[in-house]
Order: structure tokens, then sequence, then C-alpha cells
């Protein structure tokens, strides 16, 4: 664990850090699963979509969600008609019943496409959002850079 102090021009300075014992608190039978495990079942209840039918998505009325932080996106581009919402910000933004969702939710049948740079952080993010109800949820097959690389419209922002 950080421990950081607050720095008047609103840095956070590290102080220390301070190792966790997780075994100490956590159940020992308590199942175990990696990230790669986590990603395989995410995608397995998926129907990821290659970059052209996520085009044609966004062309028939879904959305096309980009939760790239926007250091990335400024450096890698954007892709025109996208909706970005920051990953951490995904789940409060997309539920259809939060009181801080976006006014383009408009139900739990809305097709979704998430994107993140190379569809790894997307299958993820998808897999929660299908949790909060939205069946038709997904991501992009490559994430952005199978987007540039299939030709389709990018934005360069710098």
């Amino acid at each position: 664990m950080t421990f950081y102090e607050h720095e008047a021009d609103d840095y956070l300075e590290p102080l220390r850090v301070e190792v966790v014992d997780d075994d100490a608190e956590r159940d020992p039978a308590a199942p175990r699963r990696s990230v790669h495990q986590m990603l395989a079942a995410a995608r397995a209840r998926l129907r990821q979509v290659e970059p052209a039918r996520a085009a044609a998505i966004l062309t028939e009325g879904g959305l096309l969600v980009d939760i790239r932080p926007r250091e990335q996106r400024a450096r890698e581009g954007e892709i025109p008609g996208a909706l970005i919402v920051e990953r951490n910000v995904l789940e409060w933004r997309l539920d259809p019943a939060s009181d801080h969702r976006l006014g383009v939710v408009v139900g739990y049948q809305q097709p979704i496409v998430i994107v993140c740079s190379e569809g790894y952080a997307s299958s993820l993010a998808a897999a929660s959002l299908q949790d909060l109800g939205l069946v038709n949820a997904t991501d992009l097959i490559g994430g952005f850079r199978a987007w540039e690389a299939a030709g389709l419209p990018i934005r360069r922002t710098r």
C-alpha cells in the first residue's frame, strides 16, 4: 500500500510503501484466477466484433465507447463519433439504472462496443457491462490499433 502526501499544487507525493500480505486476510479455500483466466472468461461470453462491424454498429445507432485515457488518445488518435468514457467511470455512465448515466444510454438492449488500445482492457470492461445487464455490450477485437490498421477514419488531436 502506498501512502501519499497531498502537495499544494495538487500533486500527490509518495511518502512510503508498505507491503500488504493479502494471504493473511484471504480465505485459503477461495478460488484464485489470473488476469489471463479472467480475460479468457470475459471473451468466452462476448460476441467480439471486427473493426468493420464496429463501424457499422456506430452508423446504425449503437455506441462506440473509447475507454482509453486522455494521454493515450492524444498520442494514438481518436475515432470520430466515439463516445469518450474513461474506464474508471464506465459502469456509472452506461448503467441505464444509474443516476449518473449519460443521456445517450437508452436501455439494456442497446448495442455497445468498447474500445481500448489493443483489445484487452475492453474485453474486461464489456464483460462488466454485461454484468450490469447490458446484454449487447462487447468489444472491438484488436482495439484502436486494429481500427486504424483497417483504414477506418481516425482524428489526430495533436
